[in-house]
């Protein structure tokens, strides 16, 4: 098969690390399992989300159609694609895998992978799971915390805590999140945005509205967190990226920069 060479040679610190997984993993779509292993490869790809890799025999094959399209990868190779039909839906080209795998990754030969949001659900054991597969290496601490934290947002002070729950959390800023009490709900307008982490759960927002100035989707809270996030239930966070300030022990904290950001 002819394929441009790899750019390994041209990024030596670019990394493709593969690692079984121990658990079982299934993907449903349209009420039928069309994946089922124990014996998946969990794919870590710098600059990318973790993907789960399936064993070509432990997917339903009879519910894949092969389809022309194609794409290249510089550290893994050409992908071919194949549809997901099950009765009357189909998920176009929602699933990839490569035949002919650059040397570096040839354990990834005779494996399958899928977009995540197009099939329906998704398993962990019996659990469901969310966005993208949870990474063994991310932890999250939440950790009660005395010490006094004030938020400040245009110049206003829009809450003051010393009741706050500290939220780390792997490759992200320190959150802060305050108990509704201590949070001036008055300034707070509920937007309709709804977001999801495989490892808290799907948060609501709100923007901040202080007269005329309206700052979106700055606060959120986990109305029904997953289990390894039940201590932040109801409590609001503010981003730090976007408020005016935050203040611990009276000194304001480093903005951190995520693409979160203000652009």
């Amino acid at each position: 098969m002819n394929q441009p060479p790899s750019k390994y040679d041209q990024h030596p610190d670019y990394d493709v690390h593969f690692e079984r997984c121990p658990k079982r993993l299934r993907v449903m779509f349209n009420g039928e399992v069309v994946a089922d292993t124990t014996r998946a490869q969990y794919l870590r790809e710098t600059k990318h989300l973790p993907v789960y890799y399936f064993p070509m025999g432990d997917v339903r094959r009879d519910l894949l159609i092969a389809t022309n399209h194609s794409s290249h990868c510089p550290f893994k190779g050409d992908a071919s694609y194949w549809t997901v039909k099950v009765n009357d839906r189909e998920a176009e080209n929602a699933v990839w895998g490569y035949n002919h795998p650059y040397p570096e990754v040839a354990e990834i030969k005779d494996y399958l992978a899928f977009y995540w949001d197009r099939m329906d659900h998704w398993y962990e054991e019996d659990e469901e799971v969310f966005v993208h597969p949870r990474d063994p290496k991310v932890r999250l601490d939440i950790l009660d915390s005395s010490r006094p934290v004030q938020v400040m947002v245009s110049g206003q002070v829009v809450a003051d805590s010393n009741k706050a729950r500290l939220l780390f959390e792997t490759g992200l800023p320190t959150r802060y999140y305050l108990p509704q009490d201590d949070v001036h709900l008055d300034f707070l307008q509920r937007s309709d945005l709804h977001t999801s982490c495989p490892y808290k759960g799907t948060a609501n927002y709100w923007h901040v509205k202080l007269g005329n100035e309206i700052f979106k989707d700055m606060v959120w809270c986990y109305p029904d967190p997953l289990a390894e996030a039940a201590r932040i239930k109801g409590y609001l966070c503010f981003f730090n990226e976007q408020v005016s300030a935050i203040h611990v022990d009276g000194a304001e904290t480093e903005r951190p920069v995520t693409k979160w950001s203000p652009k």
